[in-house]
């Protein structure tokens, strides 16, 4: 299995000039060296990052990890630097944003899961957060930022198994340069593929795009007391 970070974005709504990934943490580590060290302490030791804005700033500071470069980032969302890493991939993966904070065990949590899965958090539904909701069998039926009878919201932390791959692979080609990933898991969910929703507690992840979520991170980081 392998796992990919999407850090390829601007992320200028922290209003810094670093790329979102390099920003700081409470614990003195960066969202992405937070990431990378979770993650391998998860059972993921192989680690391909997508990176785009500044990415010397990057690939300098974690000269161990694969890189894919998405020149078109400015133009491009997160599904086209998605289907370029997956180039590289035919086996299990596991992938996320670049700005998401996570304890461990969510890791664990969605990886028990063997099929198609995302990670969800239902306690609560932000109005810019991409939402989800649930068909009659319990697995998700719409994810997007607008969706009848919303659930909660997605995490960013999602799995697809080999056997998915080809689908998933398919359905970001459809996708437009704007899209996010999700439209593709959503057209997969259309062509009939079971999609998971693994809860993920309020306390075990937080996605930063703001300072006060930088905020609530740093908060978390100091609870969870891993460093």
């Amino acid at each position: 299995m392998k796992a990919i970070i999407l850090a390829a974005g601007v992320g200028s709504r922290l209003g810094n000039s670093l790329p979102k990934p390099l920003t700081e943490l409470i614990s003195g580590e960066s969202i992405l060296e937070w990431q990378i060290k979770m993650l391998k302490s998860s059972s993921c030791p192989q680690i391909i990052v997508v990176v785009g804005f500044k990415k010397e700033l990057i690939m300098e500071k974690f000269p161990d990890v694969l890189y894919v470069y998405n020149p078109d980032y400015l133009k491009e969302n997160t599904s086209k630097s998605l289907l370029r890493a997956l180039s590289l991939i035919d086996e299990d993966v596991l992938w996320l944003n670049g700005d998401v904070v996570f304890h461990p065990k969510t890791i664990k949590s969605i990886l028990s899961s063997k099929r198609a899965a995302m990670l969800v958090n239902s306690s609560k539904v932000g109005e810019e957060e991409v939402k989800y909701n649930l068909n009659s069998s319990g697995f998700i039926k719409e994810i997007a930022k607008t969706v009848s009878d919303p659930r909660g919201e997605a995490v960013g932390i999602n799995f697809f198994p080999k056997e998915s791959l080809g689908m998933l692979r398919d359905n970001l080609r459809s996708c437009k340069r704007e899209d996010y990933f999700e439209y593709a898991i959503q057209l997969c969910i259309h062509q009939g593929l079971d999609v998971e929703a693994v809860e993920c507690a309020e306390g075990d992840c937080v996605e930063i795009d703001f300072p006060e979520d930088l905020q609530r991170a740093n908060d978390l980081v100091k609870q969870w007391d891993l460093t």
